[in-house]
């Protein structure tokens, strides 16, 4: 019995060395998990800022009442979310439930222009798009043209569009 006691108090005594070393191991990956979550909260803010910074300014250029271009990072199901929304007098809005005029043609613009310049490494700066602004109002569409023009010429970028709409087209025109 004495055997036996010894034996199981040495298995008692490796097990509690075990958990010690476990808990410590928890500590650490907890301490790694902060470092981790606090990085990401600030890349999130980084790129919030950039990409709501280039579709916010397209919206402007574009619309007489803009909305601002706003994304919500949420924690659910122990992933981060991003929840895209339009704020206009301090109200949120939907982008696929409330808004019309082809707003959402130039904010999906805007997200392919942003994407483009938050890119790394750097790719080649030419968007190519088939008929981007085929919702947008009638009344908007110089304004489209002008909002073109000003980001190739400000960011850099070669837009290669196709489109039937005449008061859009800019630039170097190719009539087939």
């Amino acid at each position: 019995k004495k055997i036996e006691l010894q034996s199981v108090q040495r298995m008692v005594d490796t097990n509690m060395t075990l958990l010690e070393d476990m808990k410590i191991q928890e500590a650490h990956a907890r301490e790694a998990q902060a470092v981790i979550q606090t990085v990401a909260a600030s890349i999130q803010e980084q790129a919030h800022s950039k990409i709501a910074s280039v579709v916010s300014r397209c919206l402007e250029s574009v619309f007489d009442e803009p909305y601002e271009f706003q994304i919500h990072f949420e924690r659910k199901r122990g992933k981060t979310e991003a929840r895209l929304v339009f704020v206009r007098n301090e109200c949120e809005y939907s982008p696929m439930d409330s808004s019309g005029g082809g707003v959402i043609d130039v904010a999906a613009f805007a997200l392919r222009v942003a994407c483009l310049m938050l890119s790394v490494p750097m790719k080649r700066r030419t968007i190519v798009l088939d008929e981007p602004f085929k919702f947008v109002s009638v009344e908007y569409r110089d304004s489209i043209r002008d909002m073109i023009e000003l980001l190739s010429e400000e960011m850099g970028i070669q837009f290669i569009i196709v489109t039937h709409i005449a008061e859009i087209k800019c630039g170097e025109i190719i009539n087939v």
